[in-house]
């Protein structure tokens, strides 16, 4: 163990411009790729109520952006899968070369998206086609967050780590303004006519030169630290899965408690606010994709900050505030962005926001630092991607449809209060990583503190 320890030291020496080079060279590589990733997958929910008008059958518009989140919603069934596939691929093969196969898959599918025919051309083919891409974006999606989690915190210098991956999840977060303020622009620019006749395929198409380009600068990569010194070693998982499953089932089950209400706070505020405030509080389009932008903008600001603190304060304390914080903001931000106006909207977004922020920050390096080495990314993509499958891509559908069973406002609102409550039990199990090493061959290596959750 001290042996490896110090191979992967000699191989991050920060202080050297060789390793600076590396540092930067890494961070910019995932982050890169990160954006690409996700603008990818921000188009779709930013437009879907045109895909509605175009993907569905016409007459009933209501069934149409249902049958459009609804889509959203099954994206997230293949993630697990992906995460599970892609998580055993990057324990396997390294963690660079996996992170290039799920940008290309997610390009390939976002452009195709772009070129789809439409309901009144091909018929119910339309929302089958649209479909079967959407689900292969989510298979990509269920290997992206925790790979690349995992790729930044085995090359992050110790007591950097939360400020690295909160870094890397501010380029998960900006594509979903990017693409907001794009899609403004692009209308604006147009007119709605000839935006919502084919100018929606635009944001669609530029998927493909932003995928080239992310995937130049991560072949450009050398894998981590971490996983060279299991090669070196010969510790290499092969068959990753069935180690977690039979040795690190509580990190899993801990994981998937803390990361679902991170699911549903992040989906709501990125995916599901625009459709709230357009078809509830009745905003423009114009302002409700503005107002959610800006929210987002602050959070890409926010979040590394507080990746930093959970790196003085440790991620336990992080968490548990930003659980409190949603119990109690939850309903007056629903409130205040309901009111009507762009101010009013961003106001009201950003109370949600903030505490987001502090729960996100933690789970975005926790979900590495749950798992040893060799099968770390198999365990945090299985983990991950199950709450995301049950309760993110559920979370535009479950809002819009609460609000039209119950005729409340703010039954989302509650919804996110009773998550926040019930993550508190995991939270409060969850083990304190701050400061546990990258290399640790497995789990008895914590300390009895660490182990404990105290």
């Amino acid at each position: 163990m001290k042996a490896n320890e110090s191979t992967v030291s000699a191989n991050t020496d920060f202080g050297t411009p060789q390793g600076r080079r590396m540092a930067i060279r890494a961070l910019a590589g995932v982050s890169a790729g990160n954006f690409v990733e996700w603008y990818d997958f921000a188009i779709y929910a930013y437009s879907s109520t045109v895909i509605a008008r175009h993907f569905f059958p016409p007459g009933n518009d209501t069934a149409a952006l249902l049958g459009t989140l609804a889509v959203f919603g099954l994206t997230f069934i293949t993630r697990p899968l992906g995460g599970v596939f892609f998580g055993q691929l990057g324990d396997r093969i390294g963690r660079r070369n996996t992170l290039v196969v799920i940008l290309t898959l997610m390009g390939v599918s976002t452009t195709l998206i772009g070129l789809l025919p439409t309901y009144d051309k091909i018929g119910i083919a339309a929302p089958i086609l649209l479909t079967l891409l959407r689900l292969c974006q989510g298979f990509s999606a269920g290997g992206e967050s925790s790979g690349g989690a995992a790729f930044l915190s085995e090359y992050a210098p110790r007591g950097r780590r939360g400020t690295w991956t909160g870094l890397s999840n501010s380029t998960q977060t900006l594509p979903f303004a990017v693409a907001a303020l794009l899609i403004v622009g692009l209308n604006t620019w147009m007119g709605d006519a000839v935006y919502n006749g084919w100018g929606w395929r635009v944001p669609f198409l530029i998927a493909a030169p932003f995928a080239l380009v992310g995937l130049f600068l991560r072949m450009r990569l050398d894998d981590t630290p971490v996983f060279r010194s299991l090669e070196r070693t010969n510790k290499v998982a092969h068959t990753p899965l069935r180690e977690v499953l039979t040795n690190y089932r509580r990190e899993v089950l801990l994981l998937i408690g803390i990361a679902s209400l991170n699911a549903v706070a992040f989906y709501t505020v990125s995916s599901y606010f625009t459709t709230y405030l357009q078809s509830v509080v009745h905003l423009s389009a114009t302002t409700a994709l503005a107002s959610n932008s800006l929210a987002l903008l602050a959070y890409s600001l926010f979040i590394p900050l507080a990746g930093r603190l959970g790196d003085r304060l440790g991620r336990k304390r992080m968490i548990g505030t930003g659980a409190l914080a949603l119990v109690v903001l939850a309903v007056p931000g629903y409130l205040i962005a309901g009111s009507g106006g762009l101010g009013l909207a961003i106001v009201g977004q950003l109370l949600i926001t903030l505490p987001l922020v502090t729960v996100a920050s933690v789970v975005a390096v926790a979900q590495a630092e749950l798992f040893p080495a060799a099968v770390r990314y198999t365990g945090a993509a299985l983990g991950y991607n199950i709450a995301y499958a049950l309760f993110g891509g559920t979370a535009p559908f479950v809002g819009q449809y609460l609000v039209l069973l119950t005729d409340n406002k703010l039954a989302p609102a509650f919804y996110l209060i009773v998550l926040a409550l019930l993550a508190l039990i995991p939270i409060k199990a969850l083990p304190e990583t701050s400061k546990v090493s990258m290399l640790r061959p497995d789990n008895t290596m914590l300390t009895p503190k660490e182990r404990s959750g105290r």
